[in-house]
């Protein structure tokens, strides 16, 4: 395929959705795995051995990891106070292994960042647009579908765990328009994990045809006398819902369209992966009180 051997060719960037890795090893391990303290680690220990394993897989020498910190001051709160209201905050314990999380990742030589006002999501693509480059391409190491909205011709989305990577070209071909609207589609359909609520009636299929047709929702808008004209079961009840709510519909696409303009303060040597250092990594598991049989499970990986 042509964007995977242009890949080839370009230093890859890879960015990745940190909180991902972590909360998945958070439910899918046993409590059980405690520190010498007897707290709980199995998220941090879950997420060091996805980082050893990434990064003895990878040798990867351009890697940023992204932090979500902005759980109720994100500013897409101010402009929708609902968004995310349907998440628990998290306990003291599982604060404790999420700062235990970035200093696992920093000693591992990978540079964290994270901010109170922009998600994960908005580090990544700010981070994307600003390392683009002719020498570089993006590597999304997540699973959540909003960051495909980033994906540009010669970067990949890579669901790790399913070792499936997606292309430019692979998005196009299976949604049948680009990734470049894929924050429209999301806008039209909403988001019930992130409590953004879309168009009534208008589900994943509608807004297919409607991204097909369109390639976007000021083309759509621009051409709304047409929609009742088009293959849709209820294409005339569905004209009706788009023109009620297209003011709701543009609010709904501030939120899931990712921020790609947020100040970083840090630039490309910054991202550079430090050489492997075991008084480092040594230091930083005694900080957290990782025993030396959970250490040396995650070393192996390496």
């Amino acid at each position: 395929m042509k964007t995977r051997e242009s890949m080839a060719n370009k230093q890859p960037v890879y960015l990745i959705d940190a909180s991902i890795y972590i909360f998945r090893a958070y439910f899918a391990l046993p409590d059980a795995i405690s520190n010498e303290e007897g707290r709980s680690i199995n998220a941090v220990y879950g997420f060091a051995l996805f980082l050893a394993e990434f990064i003895q897989k990878t040798q990867c020498t351009y890697v940023l990891a992204a932090f979500d910190e902005s759980l109720e001051s994100c500013f897409r709160n101010t402009l929708y106070p609902p968004y995310k209201a349907n998440r628990a905050m998290p306990d003291d314990e599982l604060v404790f292994q999420l700062k235990a999380c970035q200093q696992v990742c920093r000693a591992m030589g990978i540079k964290t960042h994270k901010s109170k006002r922009y998600e994960a999501d908005d580090i990544i693509g700010s981070a994307a647009k600003k390392f683009r480059n002719k020498r570089n391409s993006m590597v999304y190491v997540s699973r959540d579908k909003d960051l495909a909205q980033l994906i540009q011709k010669e970067d990949i989305f890579w669901d790790y765990q399913a070792d499936k990577k997606t292309s430019w070209e692979d998005f196009k071909r299976d949604k049948g328009f680009g990734s470049e609207v894929w924050a429209d589609y999301l806008a039209l359909t909403g988001d019930t994990i992130d409590n953004i609520p879309g168009v009534p009636g208008v589900g994943q299929k509608t807004a297919t045809v409607l991204m097909q047709q369109f390639n976007g929702l000021e083309p759509l808008y621009d051409n709304l006398n047409k929609v009742p004209d088009l293959p849709l079961r209820g294409a005339k009840r569905i004209h009706k819902q788009l023109e009620e709510h297209q003011e709701h519909v543009f609010l709904m696409r501030q939120l899931t369209r990712i921020h790609e303009d947020m100040p970083l303060g840090f630039g490309m040597k910054d991202i550079k992966r430090a050489g492997w250092d075991d008084q480092k990594f040594s230091r930083c598991c005694s900080r957290i009180k990782m025993d030396n049989r959970l250490k040396k499970t995650v070393l192996n990986k390496l």
